[in-house]
C-alpha cells in the first residue's frame, strides 16, 4: 500500500485551554501515512488559541471573525486540495474525542473500503453525562437524515470524521452554521460509500458546544439545512409532495361542497369554501409543474456539479 499525505483539522473558537493538548496528543506517525499536518482553522478566538496552537506545532489559518463551523470545515477543505493531501480528518479541539482512534477513521478509507468515515457515539447507547435530550435530538436528525439520503446513519452529527481526496473534490456545501449533516447527504447522493466507525467520547461538566449551545436554535437551523438538502436532491419529490397534499385539502374543501349541493340543490352558505377549493386545485397544477421543472433543474445542476468536480481535480492537480 502507498504511503499518503494525511491532514488532522481542528476548528477552534476560544479553545486555548486545550487545544495545545490535544494538538500534542495526536499520533506522530501512523500506518501508510507518509506525512501528517495539524492544521487548525481559528474561527475569530479572541484567547490564545493561535499562540497555543503554534506552539504545538500546527499550521494556523484565522478567520476575521466567528464564522461558524460549517465555514471553518470549507477552509480547511480547501487547504487540503491546495496542498494535496489524500485524507482530511477533522476532530474537535477540547479533548471530547480520542485522537488514538484516528487511525480507525482513516483504515477504511486508506484499504478502500470506504470513501469517507463518521464517527459513531452511541454504539453503546447513550454516552456518559451526554444529556437524554441531546441525545433524544440527535437520534431524531440522524434517522431524517437516514431518510433523505437512503443510507441507514447511526450518527449523523459527529464532528470526528476522515475524507478522501475525492470526496473532498466533489464536496459543494452552502451552510455556515454546520455542515455535519449536509456532507453526509451531498456525498451519499453522489454514491459514496461511508464507514461508520464507533468512537470514545467524553462530555465535560459546564463544556457549552459551539453548535448545539441552544437546542431550539440548532434544531431549527439544522432543519432548514436538511430542508434545503432534500429540495437539491430530490426536487421532483419534493415538490411533488407538496402538491398532492395540497390537492387532498383542496378535494376536502369541494368535496364538502359538493355534498352540500347534491343534498340542497345549492351551495349557498358555503360558495366561499368552493372557491378556495378550486383556487387550490389550481395551486396544487402549478407546483406539480413546478415539480416537473425542478427535475430538469436537478439533473442540470447534477451535470455542472460534475463539470465542477473535474475542473477542480483538474486544476488542484495541475502541479502533481
Amino acid at each position: 500500500m502507498s504511503s499518503h499525505n494525511v491532514i488532522i483539522y481542528m476548528p477552534a473558537l476560544n479553545e486555548g485551554q486545550t487545544i495545545h493538548n490535544v494538538l500534542e496528543s495526536v499520533p506522530k506517525t501512523l500506518d501508510h501515512a507518509s506525512d501528517i499536518e495539524l492544521l487548525v482553522v481559528n474561527d475569530g478566538s479572541t484567547d490564545n488559541t493561535v499562540s497555543e496552537a503554534t506552539r504545538a506545532g500546527a499550521t494556523v489559518i484565522s478567520h476575521n471573525y466567528n464564522k461558524g463551523v460549517g465555514s471553518a470545515f470549507q477552509t480547511a477543505l480547501n487547504y487540503a486540495l491546495e496542498v494535496n493531501a489524500d485524507v482530511l480528518v477533522s476532530i474537535d479541539a477540547d479533548g471530547q474525542f480520542d485522537v488514538q482512534q484516528i487511525a480507525e477513521m482513516i483504515t477504511p478509507i486508506l484499504n478502500n473500503e470506504a470513501d469517507f468515515s463518521i464517527g459513531n457515539r452511541f454504539s453503546n447507547g447513550r454516552p456518559d453525562r451526554m444529556p437524554k435530550i441531546k441525545f433524544w435530538g440527535n437520534k431524531r436528525i440522524s434517522k431524517i437524515v437516514s431518510f433523505v439520503s437512503r443510507t441507514k446513519i447511526q450518527d449523523a452529527s459527529c464532528g470526528f470524521r476522515a475524507y478522501s481526496k475525492d470526496c473532498l473534490l466533489n464536496l459543494n456545501l452552502d451552510g455556515s452554521f454546520t455542515y455535519t449533516h449536509e456532507t453526509i447527504l451531498d456525498l451519499a447522493n453522489k454514491g459514496y460509500r461511508v464507514a461508520q466507525i464507533p468512537v470514545n467520547v467524553e462530555y465535560f461538566d459546564g463544556r457549552v458546544s459551539r453548535v448545539a449551545n441552544s437546542l431550539t436554535k440548532y434544531a431549527f437551523k439544522t432543519s432548514s439545512i436538511i430542508f434545503k438538502s432534500l429540495k437539491d436532491y430530490k426536487p421532483f419529490q419534493f415538490f411533488i409532495t407538496i402538491a398532492i397534499v395540497i390537492l387532498i385539502i383542496s378535494m376536502l374543501f369541494s368535496g364538502f361542497v359538493l355534498i352540500h349541493w347534491i343534498k340542497n340543490g345549492s351551495i349557498t352558505p358555503y360558495k366561499s369554501i368552493g372557491i378556495i377549493g378550486l383556487a387550490l386545485v389550481g395551486m396544487s397544477l402549478l407546483i406539480a409543474i413546478y415539480a416537473l421543472m425542478a427535475d430538469m433543474l436537478g439533473r442540470i445542476r447534477k451535470n455542472q456539479e460534475k463539470i465542477l468536480y473535474f475542473q477542480k481535480k483538474q486544476y488542484f492537480d495541475k502541479d502533481k
